[in-house]
């Protein structure tokens, strides 16, 4: 019997709203909910093949654990059992150090991955968290943390009233956006050009989205923060700053000029190959904009300035008045956001609290750099104990980290190893017990991290499309148990950590003075949450105690679970407003314009303006049916377009001797690897762009389909010595390649033998 029910799509950062067709218990169909407060309907490639991707074959439908170095299929009691024999004893004997923990992309697309990894962490006390924060997008975690004193206080483009975007290092046309949570970007992208507002693209290679734009600058690879620092200077310049009714909210803007001094538009140009009038011109177009938004993304992040293009990102908004206002850059608040405190000085972000302990890079946001997960296993040292143990949860770093081979014999050498993962992947080939999360479809969904990212107030909970199979573990379930079992209490009641957060949470919120709850019995609040289980009763004090929420009753119109629970396709909570200076929590209380960590690495990039490539250097690149490594093992996913192929201007290819659709060799730092060469002027001379995720080719691992076409792992060309130094971002693009055609490399090796 055929029926339809509804469900959130977690297959990226958009957030779209979904009709699933179910035929006896199995999704067949997905189309767009057209009454979807959000997405009105919009659905993408990945979004209409949620079906494919939830009943595929390869996913492990019991736990693994490894018996005489075979993994081997395992009750759930014999699987948790394994993990607290396997990682106490490292922590008991080697302390909590010693247990690395390392959380991949798919944990923000997931309930589950946002509630239970953070009490995990503080359970297990340890220090060695490794993210994919740092390989995507830490440089503007960190640049918002020293700007405006929260980490995770974002502003996003205000896309559907915005009159000029400038868009740098972002193709959303093919990533459906990322750090600006919208459904249908492309379309909204028409929209403001068909209201005469104006697209400013800013990428080394033309893609669909410079397509798309009024104007498209082919920037040099990896000099985005000499670009806009010598946007900013036009505006000091020119007498153009006007930061608006920003200004009250501002500390440092004297020095900031001052420091942006050298960053002329005649002394960035020959670094960043755009010359020097368009970059004034470009400066002059956005401060006569009615209203404009700077907007970077992670080809801005992933370059070694990732941290200063970020900072300049909000320093643009800022000087032309565009931050914190409608038609600009605004920080979205979310339904689950913490009740708003009032405005005032607050405790500040602080970098380096701590340090890696073979390479001494600091700690961003409470995490270590992917890239030096190797080294903190295979490296001993006279300072603290190695990783000997790692709890990975939807991580596959072997492909998505530089040097995945180092890693992949690193993760080899471990005490142990546990892998939430529903596939045997490139890493989780390695553990020594593998726990599968059921499909999409068998788990309720809430965008946590996505709505404090929107382009609009809004918020949405689907319950589980399809009930658990016999055999699964909801993937909360899941969670809750490895917390228990690495934390020393295996064998407790799953439940009791949702209990432990409620009263740690709500016994918080009544000290609290601002909180709704203030003066209240916490006891007598639990005793009021609803749901039918402990997530939901915890989405549901969450809602509660947010900005929308009835305060436990304090507003009898305000948000809780079961009113959200009415309104099946959402609630619209409204346009972005202007919040400032709520939002701020920095020591001064204001937006910090010039905090010490940015002008200390200032003298970097004014070292750069006289750094010129002498060869080829990489770039990366985004496929709309791909999101990262998780999704080439879906038939409909893969293919046509969607291929990993290196693509070189024709002018390289010619001189290299290259043509279209033979192979070829790239070496890099870390390694080479091969793949076919695409010849397209997609990209300009000088630089060559081979996408990221691929690689499958391993042994050991269940993931028949994506072996088929294994493609090359691009990470591998890198050798993780590479990082900003401000975040401890992994530096993927701008790096320096050698090409040649396959036929060269083996003459050569030939050569050398003989």
């Amino acid at each position: 019997m055929s029926r339809t029910a509804l469900r959130i799509c977690p297959l990226c950062e958009a957030t779209c709203g979904l009709t699933l067709t179910i035929d006896d218990g199995r999704v067949t169909g997905a189309r767009g909910d057209r009454d979807d407060v959000f997405s009105k309907g919009f659905v993408c490639p990945k979004g209409a093949a949620f079906g494919a991707v939830d009943s595929d074959p390869d996913r492990l439908r019991t736990p693994l654990v490894r018996v005489d170095g075979e993994l081997r299929e395992a009750t759930w009691a014999e699987a948790f059992d394994a993990v607290a024999a396997g990682i106490r004893p490292v922590v008991e004997r080697h302390g909590p150090h010693a247990v690395g923990i390392v959380l991949g992309n798919p944990n923000v697309h997931t309930m589950a991955g946002a509630l239970y990894p953070p009490v995990l962490i503080a359970g297990l006390g340890t220090r060695s968290l490794f993210t994919a924060s740092t390989v995507d997008q830490m440089p503007k975690h960190v640049s918002s943390g020293l700007l405006f004193g929260d980490a995770n206080a974002i502003p996003v483009p205000d896309l559907d009233r915005t009159d000029h975007l400038l868009l740098i290092g972002a193709n959303p046309l093919e990533s459906n956006g990322s750090l600006c949570t919208a459904p249908d970007f492309p379309g909204r992208l028409k929209a403001l050009r068909a209201r005469g507002g104006t697209l400013t693209v800013v990428d080394p290679r033309r893609t669909r989205t410079a397509r798309l734009a009024d104007r498209h600058l082919a920037v040099r690879p990896g000099t985005d923060a000499l670009l806009l620092a010598a946007l900013a200077h036009v505006l000091f310049d020119e007498g153009l700053a006007d930061p608006g009714e920003c200004a009250p909210h501002l500390t440092g803007l004297d020095d900031l000029a001052a420091a942006l001094r050298d960053f002329t538009p005649e002394a960035v140009a020959p670094a960043c190959d755009v010359d020097a009038a368009t970059l004034r011109t470009l400066a002059r177009e956005l401060a006569a904009a009615p209203t404009a938004a700077v907007y970077g993304r992670i080809g801005s992040c992933t370059v070694p300035h990732g941290t200063l293009a970020s900072w300049l990102v909000d320093v643009l908004n800022i000087l032309t008045g565009n931050l914190d206002r409608p038609g600009g850059a605004l920080f979205p608040q979310a339904a689950t956001d913490r009740t708003p405190r009032p405005a005032g000085p607050g405790r500040g972000f602080a970098l380096g609290r701590w340090h890696s302990r073979v390479s001494r890079h600091p700690e961003a946001k409470g995490e270590l750099p992917l890239s030096a997960l190797a080294e903190e296993i295979d490296t001993p040292t006279d300072e603290g104990e190695p990783v000997r143990a790692l709890v990975a949860v939807a991580a596959n770093p072997v492909l998505s980290a530089p040097d995945g081979d180092r890693l992949d014999k690193a993760l080899g050498s471990l005490d142990f190893m546990v892998s939430v993962d529903p596939y045997l992947n490139e890493t989780s080939r390695h553990a020594d017990v593998v726990l599968p999360p059921p499909p999409p479809a068998q788990s309720p969904h809430h965008d946590f991290a996505f709505n404090t990212l929107a382009v609009r107030n809004q918020v949405r909970y689907t319950r589980a499309a399809v009930p658990l199979e016999n055999g699964r573990m909801a993937e909360t379930e899941i969670l809750a148990r490895l917390i228990l079992a690495v934390t020393g209490m295996h064998g407790a009641d799953p439940d009791a950590v949702d209990a432990m957060v409620i009263d740690q949470t709500l016994s918080k919120a009544v000290r609290e003075p601002h909180s709704p709850v203030h003066g209240r019995d916490p006891k007598e609040l639990a005793a009021l949450l609803t749901g039918a289980d402990g997530p939901e009763r915890r989405l549901d004090m969450m809602l509660r105690l947010g900005p929308y929420g009835d305060g436990f009753g304090a507003d009898p119109d305000g948000l809780t679970l079961e009113e959200l629970l009415a309104h099946p396709h959402g609630i619209d909570l409204g346009p972005l407003r202007p919040r400032l200076p709520q939002p701020l929590k920095t020591r001064s209380g204001k937006v910090e314009l010039l905090p010490g960590p940015i002008a200390a690495d200032l003298p970097r990039l004014r070292a750069a303006l006289g750094e010129r490539p002498a060869g080829l250097v990489l770039v990366g690149r985004r496929h709309l049916r791909s999101n990262n490594s998780w999704m080439h093992n879906v038939p409909a996913l893969t293919g046509g377009s969607n291929r990993c192929t290196l693509h070189l201007h024709p002018e390289d290819a010619g001189r290299l001797g290259v043509r279209d659709g033979e192979p070829v060799r790239i070496k890099g730092a870390g390694g080479e690897v091969t793949a076919p060469a695409e010849v397209t002027d997609a990209v300009r001379p000088g630089v060559v762009s081979l996408p990221h995720g691929w690689g499958h080719d391993r042994p050991g691992t269940r993931t028949r389909h994506a072996a088929t076409d294994p493609g090359a792992n691009v990470n591998q060309l890198l050798d993780g010595s590479l990082l900003d130094p401000l975040s401890g971002n992994a530096v993927l693009n701008g790096v320096p390649v050698e090409v040649a055609p396959l036929g060269a490399a083996v003459t050569e090796t030939l050569g050398a033998l003989t």
